[in-house]
C-alpha cells in the first residue's frame, strides 16, 4: 500500500487536543518540517511527549512558543532557557522521566501491555505514594505504558510502503515510538520505491507507519535532522 502523501493533508489528520510523540534525540531525528506544518495549521491544546525540548527557535521549541502546547512529557529541558521559564511561569505543564523509564514506558505501549514495576526514583519527587507498591518483599512503583495519538518523526531514508531507517540518535525513540501510537507520520528527504531499502537494514516495517512525506533535502537544518554537524 503506498502511503505517500502530501505534508498538508498529513498534518491536518491532526486535531486540536492531540497527543503526539515527537521522535528524535535533540536535533537528529527530529521532523523540522512536519512541525513547521503543524505551527503553520495552528492546532493547539496538544500534549507533546519528546526526550527534550530542542532549543530556543527551533523544533517543538517554536509550537510551545506559539501557545499551542498544553503539556510537555519529557526527560529534561535545560537546553531551553525560554521552555524553562514557561514552566516555571505556569504556562506550560511538564513532566519529567529518567530517559531510560520514558523509553520503557514507550516501549511498554508498543508491546501491549499496561505498564511495568520499577524502584528507580522511588523515594525521589518523581514519584507518587500512591503508585508505591509491595511486592514480594520489596517496594516498587508501578509505571503506566505511555500512548499517544500520533507519532512525527523524520527517517534518513524510507520508501512508499513506510518502510524506514534512521541515522545517528534517530534510532533512539523513532523505533519505540512508532509501534506506542496510533497514526504515525514520518518525514524523509529519500523517498524509494518499494525493495529498494534490504529488509535487513529496516528499522521500523512498514505495518507501523501510516503517512510518510517527502520533504526538501538541503539547507543546514537537514544536517541537524540527519545527525552531520561537521561544517
Amino acid at each position: 500500500m503506498d502511503k505517500h502523501t502530501v505534508i498538508e493533508e498529513a498534518i491536518a489528520l491532526i486535531p486540536n487536543g492531540a497527543d503526539i510523540m515527537i521522535g528524535g534525540f535533540g536535533s537528529p531525528g527530529t521532523p523540522f518540517t512536519l512541525i513547521e506544518e503543524l505551527l503553520r495549521q495552528g492546532q493547539t491544546d496538544l500534549t507533546l511527549i519528546k526526550n527534550d525540548a530542542n532549543e530556543t527557535g527551533i523544533g517543538i521549541s517554536r509550537l510551545i512558543e506559539n501557545g499551542q502546547v498544553k503539556k510537555l512529557i519529557t526527560t529534561h529541558i535545560g537546553l531551553n532557557k525560554k521552555v524553562v521559564d514557561l514552566m516555571n511561569d505556569g504556562s506550560l505543564e511538564v513532566s519529567f522521566f529518567p530517559q531510560g523509564i520514558l523509553a520503557e514506558k514507550i516501549r511498554t505501549a508498543g508491546a501491549g501491555s499496561f505498564g511495568f514495576l520499577t524502584d528507580i526514583g522511588l523515594h525521589s519527587e518523581i514519584t507518587d505514594k500512591k503508585d508505591i507498591i509491595d511486592w514480594q518483599g520489596k517496594q516498587v512503583k508501578i509505571e503506566p505504558a505511555l500512548y499517544a495519538n500520533f507519532a512525527l518523526f523524520h527517517a534518513g531514508r524510507a520508501d512508499t510502503f513506510g518502510n524506514l531507517t534512521y541515522r545517528a540518535t534517530a534510532m533512539n525513540f523513532c523505533p519505540l515510538m512508532a509501534m506506542a501510537a496510533e497514526t504515525v507520520i514520518v518525514e524523509t528527504p529519500n523517498l524509494v520505491t518499494p525493495g529498494s531499502i534490504a529488509p535487513e537494514t529496516v528499522h521500523t516495517p512498514s505495518a507501523f507507519v501510516s503517512k510518510v512525506v517527502k520533504i526538501d533535502a538541503s539547507g543546514p537544518e537537514y544536517d541537524l535532522m540527519e545527525g552531520r554537524y561537521e561544517p
